[in-house]
């Protein structure tokens, strides 16, 4: 049941909650969703640990063979015969004791020049090194790819079913669009993140790890040098992600409320525009807009400066770890080929932890979603089935319905329906009429069992309503509402939507009962004409004859005509009303209508004034005790006369 537009914008008025979300159970949740795939995530775990080794041992490689490059160079420069030592004094007596201490560290043969040979085995070293790191990082990419869209389509299942078991009073309590971005929006959300970002944390905490070790065993001092990053980048992403993070759960609440707005205003154009409230409407929208487009800004903001920050911290340990080891290499305690490995180390040290930074943005986003999409999942439910009613056989099939000292209400302290008690007789029609508010509605959703009864009983054929599943219940009823439905499909599918496997001539019989034969057979594609989801190729009048066609091909033995006739012309009211009557033989109908005029021949009618039967009886009858019936029914007919 719909809110409509002015209870859509009540609902986006909403104000995000202040105080923070719970990621920590969140993050708990998520992780349990995961553990059905531990045996693959373990592979996609030892498939990282393998890229990341691969791809780590590269640096090492290339500066094994820029030392075979720079010491060939070196070694040409040497006077030839010399062993490593005499050209080591030849340098320290001809005044160039630094460069000696330089060429002590390394590995020279004076006179020769680079070797060729041993600098493309290294190369080629390299070469397999990385493609081999590219392709476990495919394969794990590959299977993180299939545990998200496992985990994903178990949550979009998990969804579907909870809206099966949620209660109406939840839908009427939300925003369509807020619900509709929860299931939608927020699980996509979710998708990306678990995809793209579990992956790539994965995979940098493990070449952080792998890097740190490989610079600890290159130099324990540029390596310590290098570690002050983690604990200054950790304290710097720590304190961002705090305040970015109600940031992000108020952007995709404010969505949700944004996404109800333009849902209600939507469905409901034509009212908008006829009741003027057009510039009403986009006030409200723009103001909607920009509280999601103030908390969007500070969330990106708050995130976005994350990388940049770390950028800064890496940028000056990268300057610090340039000077100490160029003078390191001066010095002869390490070559040139290890200095340049690490500063690639050092690149490769500080990339992951600018990933890491920089996924923080999608991870706060999907836990928000998360934590939108498990509040939806954990929304009270419908009360369960009853172990008896699951196993007890189907009721006869029959309209008798009773109700005894029914009582039910909304809000607790607000009592709607009050000792209401009812006798129905198989084949009777039984009318409701009485002012709006008066529970005549309500009365047909608790007959039905969209609600449970507060207090009281309602047996059908003899057995109670907590004897029966809800759908034992419901398939007792065929319903017209006032508020037609068709779905994107068939005229024909959308007549036998009750009865999927009616037949053909079954479908025309019905049609041609509720007068919506002569329409169709004037369409090009007849009974195969295609609907779309709002019906626009038909009028609204067709639409209900449409739906009246659905509920006398369902053939329930109890009917519900909640103002089935109130979008026809007076014409085709009574052909409906003479159809009706035929099809009604035998079966028991609830009839709820405003214009008394046609329910003059029910055989009960029920006059309700707050939650009360006040009067009861046939038409003559009630006309005769001149109560609240009699006013209501000169009251149409003085207004006719007028």
């Amino acid at each position: 049941m719909s809110m409509g537009p002015m209870g859509a914008m009540r609902g986006a008025g909403a104000a995000p909650p202040r105080r923070s979300r719970d990621l920590r159970t969140t993050s708990r949740r998520l992780l349990r969703l995961l553990r059905p795939d531990r045996a693959k995530l373990f592979a996609a775990l030892i498939l990282g640990v393998a890229s990341v080794a691969f791809m780590v041992s590269g640096p090492q490689i290339l500066g094994n063979a820029t030392n075979v490059l720079f010491n060939g160079l070196i070694s040409k420069k040497l006077p030839l015969g010399m062993t490593k030592a005499q050209a080591l004094e030849y340098l320290r007596l001809h005044g160039h004791s630094q460069i000696a201490a330089m060429v002590s560290g390394m590995n020279v043969i004076p006179g020769t020049g680079v070797n060729v040979g041993e600098l493309g085995r290294v190369l080629g070293a390299a070469a397999l090194v990385y493609l081999g790191g590219a392709a476990f990082n495919y394969f794990q990419g590959y299977t993180m790819a299939g545990i998200t869209q496992r985990v994903m389509a178990a949550m979009r299942r998990d969804v579907e079913e909870k809206l099966r078991r949620l209660p109406l009073r939840y839908f009427d309590s939300h925003p369509h669009g807020d619900v509709l971005s929860r299931v939608t929006n927020d699980i996509d959300n979710l998708t990306t993140t678990i995809q793209q970002g579990l992956s790539q944390l994965l995979t940098s905490v493990l070449t952080v790890i792998g890097v740190l070790a490989m610079m600890f065993w290159i130099s324990p001092l540029l390596a310590a040098v290098a570690a002050v990053t983690v604990p200054v980048a950790i304290a710097i992403t720590a304190f961002i992600a705090r305040r970015s993070q109600t940031q992000f759960a108020a952007q995709w609440e404010r969505t949700g409320t944004l996404n109800g707005l333009v849902e209600e205003t939507h469905s409901g154009h034509e009212l908008v525009q006829a009741f003027g409230r057009r510039r009403a409407t986009v006030a409200e929208f723009t103001s909607q807009n920009q509280r999601l487009l103030e908390s969007s800004f500070r969330a990106q903001f708050l995130s976005g400066i994350i990388q940049p920050s770390i950028q800064l911290v890496t940028n000056m340990n990268y300057v610090i770890i340039a000077v100490v080891g160029g003078y390191r290499v001066a010095s002869g305690l390490l070559s040139l080929g290890a200095v340049i490995a690490f500063i690639q180390y050092s690149r490769q040290f500080t990339m992951p932890l600018t990933q890491i930074a920089g996924q923080m943005n999608m991870l706060q986003s999907g836990l928000a979603s998360a934590e939108r999409v498990f509040e939806f999942l954990d929304a009270e439910e419908e009360t369960p089935e009853i172990t008896a009613a699951l196993t007890a056989p189907a009721p006869a099939r029959g309209g008798q319905l009773t109700l005894e000292h029914v009582s039910f209400r909304y809000e607790p302290d607000e009592p709607l329906i009050d000792d209401f008690t009812l006798d129905v007789a198989p084949g009777e029609t039984v009318a409701l009429v009485g002012p709006t508010g008066a529970g005549k509605t309500t009365m047909v959703n608790l007959l039905v069992r969209f609600y449970e009864i507060t207090a009281g009983r309602i047996l059908l054929n003899g057995v109670d309503y907590r004897d029966l599943t809800r759908d034992e219940v419901r398939r007792a009823f065929g319903m017209v509402l006032q508020d037609t439905w068709v779905f994107t499909g068939s005229i024909r599918d959308n007549i036998a939507y009750g009865r999927p496997d009616a037949s053909f001539d079954d479908v025309v019989a019905a049609a041609v009962a509720a007068h919506v034969d002569n329409f169709v057979r004037t369409l090009p594609d007849g009974y195969d004409t295609i609907l779309d989801e709002d019906a626009s190729n038909l009028s609204s009048g067709q639409k209900q004859l449409l739906t009246i066609a659905r509920a006398f091909l369902a053939d329930q033995s109890i009917l519900i005509l909640d103002e089935a006739t109130s979008n026809v012309d007076t014409r085709t009211e009574v052909l409906i009303q003479e159809a009706m009557a035929r099809l009604r033989e035998g079966r028991t109908s609830f009839v709820i209508a405003h214009r008394l005029s046609t329910i003059r021949h029910a055989h009960v009618i029920l006059v309700m004034d707050h939650g009360r039967i006040i009067e009861q009886g046939d038409h003559d009858e009630l006309m005769a005790r001149q109560g609240l019936y009699y006013s209501l029914y000169n009251s149409q007919f003085a207004g006719a006369e007028i």
